[in-house]
């Protein structure tokens, strides 16, 4: 770590790691799964496209049609299984289903 020469590089410094770690607090909580479907559980979930790890919302669109289900609809077909199998290894306890067309992901309800 730095040494820090004086009172404002230090209040400078503190508040920067503060805002850092707000903004941190913020992308945690609204992955909380709390019963009501939310597209931002899925933030975390990497699918292989084209032999490169991309991010869920930049290979197809999501959408909650109601309160316990988030759609999927990919933009190229053939990454609907691709999608799937990200889902399930991404460890966050879903189960999608796919129809071929779609991926459908059921939040299941808070216990």
């Amino acid at each position: 770590m730095t040494t820090i020469a004086t009172t404002k590089d230090a209040i400078i410094s503190a508040k920067t790691r503060m805002e850092k770690a707000i903004e941190d607090f913020r992308k945690d909580m609204s992955t909380l799964r709390t019963g009501r479907a939310n597209a931002s559980v899925l933030d975390s979930v990497r699918v292989d496209a084209y032999g490169t790890p991309t991010p869920l919302n930049q290979v197809g669109a999501l959408t909650v049609p109601d309160p316990g289900m988030i759609v999927i609809a990919p933009w190229d077909p053939s990454m609907v299984a691709a999608i799937d199998k990200a889902i399930r290894t991404a460890d966050l306890g879903l189960n999608p289903t796919n129809d071929g067309k779609v991926v459908r992901v059921p939040i299941p309800a808070a216990t």
